[in-house]
């Protein structure tokens, strides 16, 4: 996912040679895991904690004082009511500076993304340069008001772990990328254009039928992540269906 996200790829394409930019993807990659590995190990500290102020499993749910403490709850109720004043202080601090840095590297990214890829503002020679900062500037707005929508929707869905809600999510939305990405790193073959967004469209409806009515599919077994790699072989395969060998023969006058 971090070799398609397109804030993820701006720190990459800034770099002034291909071989800094590809040291720079390892570097990240590494950094990256790391930085997992350490959440992780902090969040088993952080229950062994809560079970030391009295948290217990009860029909599997962590409660602590009566309360529902599973998942994203954890954190806030254990820095907010647990810990001492200054913890909550720097947690609050943290939670901010965290946060909007990255919805405003988010909504930077989808703006430059929209405006180069999609309107083509650079070629745009019908724009002249306080035109083109307007357009950019309502886009701009246009995109914070759609995440304050998703923000409002993600409250009303209300789910005990966003994160698992979130990785759902990217599991339709970063399927197609993940089947363009592998189709154009390992094979040669030629897309016919007008048939790839039909793929990409095609793959994550079927695998929405495919989670929707999975138990009488599978049986006991339940589809999660995997989600993502289905999602991806299906725009492969839909990929290779519309797509031709490249001719590399050269032409004889």
């Amino acid at each position: 996912m971090t070799g398609m996200d397109q804030e993820m790829m701006q720190k990459n394409i800034s770099v002034r040679t291909l071989k800094d930019s590809q040291k720079n993807v390892l570097v990240l990659g590494g950094i990256m895991l790391l930085v997992i590995l350490l959440f992780l190990f902090l969040g088993g500290i952080m229950h062994l904690y809560a079970f030391e102020k009295g948290a217990v499993w009860e029909a599997g749910k962590l409660m602590l004082d009566g309360k529902n403490v599973t998942n994203d709850k954890l954190f806030p109720t254990l820095a907010l009511q647990y810990m001492p004043h200054a913890f909550s202080i720097i947690f609050i601090i943290a939670l901010i500076s965290a946060l909007f840095p990255s919805a405003d590297g988010a909504i930077t990214a989808l703006t430059s993304s929209f405006c180069i890829d999609i309107i083509g503002l650079k070629r745009r020679t019908d724009l002249d340069e306080a035109a083109q900062k307007k357009l950019r500037q309502r886009v701009h707005l246009i995109f914070a008001g759609i995440f304050l929508v998703f923000v409002m929707l993600f409250k009303w869905i209300d789910s005990p772990s966003m994160i698992g809600v979130i990785l759902k999510v990217a599991g339709y939305t970063y399927g197609p990328l993940l089947g363009l990405f592998t189709f154009g790193i390992i094979t040669k073959r030629q897309v016919k254009d007008k048939l790839v967004p039909i793929v990409c469209i095609t793959a994550p409806i079927i695998c929405f039928f495919i989670d929707f009515f999975q138990k009488s599919l599978f049986g006991n077994f339940e589809i999660g992540l995997e989600l993502l790699i289905i999602n991806g072989l299906l725009t492969f395969i839909g990929l290779w269906m519309v797509s031709h060998k490249t001719n590399t023969q050269p032409v004889v006058a």
